[in-house]
C-alpha cells in the first residue's frame, strides 16, 4: 500500500501513466499528475484518482525544458508537501529508418524521454535525499533493451534510460532511495496502436499487455515491499525478449 506517500509521475494523463496514477490512487497515494498536452485529458485522470478519495492535482510542464521542470516540482512540493515517489513515464515517438532520420527527430525523442528524465530526477532528488527515503521508476521499454528497427531514436533514449537508472541506483542507495525501470513490451495504447498485429506471432502469452499490468508493477515498486530492489530493470512483455 502506499498510504500517506505523494506520487509525481509525468505523461500522466493517459495511457501507462494515467493507470499508473490511478493505481498509486488506489493503493492510498496523492498524485501529481504531469502533463504536456491534451488538459483535458489531465482533469479527466484527476477525476479518476480523486474518486479513490486521493489528492490529486494536474500540472502542465514541457519536461524537457531544465527550469520548467524545477518549476514544476517546487509547485507540487507545495502543493502536497513533498513528494516519495517520482515515476519518469513521459514519453514521444518519431519513427524512422536510420538512413532516413532527421536530425530534429532523433533530437526531440532524447529531449523528452532521457534528459526529461533526468530533469525529474536531479530536481525531486533533494527532496528524497533530505528525507532518506523515496522510489524512482523509470518507465523504459524493451525497444531499450533488444532494438527496435525504424526506432533508433526511441530505443536509444530508452536504452540511456536503463543506465540512468543503474547509476542513479548506485548513487542513491545509501540514502534508502531505490530506483527501478520498467521496460513494456507491446502495451495496449495509443503510441501502440496498429503495431501489435505483426509481432503477436512473437509473444508467447499470445496477446498485447494492458497498462493496468504497468501500473501494478509500478505500485508494487513503489511500495515498501519492494525496499530492497534497486537497479533492476523488469521486464512486463509477455516473453517478447525471452
Amino acid at each position: 500500500m502506499l498510504r500517506d506517500k505523494v506520487a509525481l509521475i509525468t505523461g500522466g494523463s493517459r495511457g501507462i501513466g494515467r493507470a499508473i496514477a490511478i493505481k498509486m490512487a488506489e493503493q492510498g497515494a496523492d498524485v501529481a499528475i504531469v502533463f504536456s498536452g491534451d488538459e483535458a485529458a489531465a482533469d479527466e485522470a484527476v477525476q479518476r484518482a480523486r474518486e479513490h478519495g486521493a489528492k490529486a492535482e494536474a500540472f502542465k510542464c514541457d519536461i524537457s525544458d531544465f527550469n520548467f521542470v524545477k518549476e514544476t516540482v517546487e509547485a507540487v512540493k507545495t502543493a502536497f508537501g513533498t513528494i516519495d515517489v517520482l515515476v519518469n513515464n513521459a514519453g514521444v515517438t518519431a519513427d524512422g529508418l536510420i538512413i532516413a532520420m532527421k536530425e530534429d527527430a532523433f533530437d526531440r525523442v532524447l529531449d523528452v524521454n532521457l534528459k526529461g528524465a533526468f530533469n525529474m530526477t536531479r530536481h525531486v532528488t533533494p527532496i528524497l535525499v533530505k528525507k532518506r527515503y523515496g522510489r524512482i521508476i523509470n518507465i523504459s521499454s524493451i525497444a531499450g533493451v533488444i532494438g527496435n528497427p525504424g526506432q533508433a531514436n526511441y530505443a536509444a533514449s530508452k536504452a540511456g534510460l536503463i543506465g540512468l537508472t543503474k547509476s542513479v541506483a548506485r548513487e542513491l542507495a545509501s540514502r534508502n532511495i531505490c530506483c527501478n525501470a520498467i521496460a513494456p513490451g507491446f502495451i495496449q495504447t495509443a503510441m501502440t496502436d496498429g503495431l501489435e498485429s505483426p509481432l503477436m506471432d512473437k509473444i508467447p502469452l499470445g496477446r498485447v499487455g494492458l497498462p493496468e499490468e504497468v501500473a501494478s508493477l509500478a505500485a508494487f515498486l513503489a511500495s515498501d515491499e519492494a525496499a530492497y530492489i534497486t537497479g533492476e530493470v523488469i521486464r512486463i512483455d509477455g516473453g517478447l525478449a525471452i
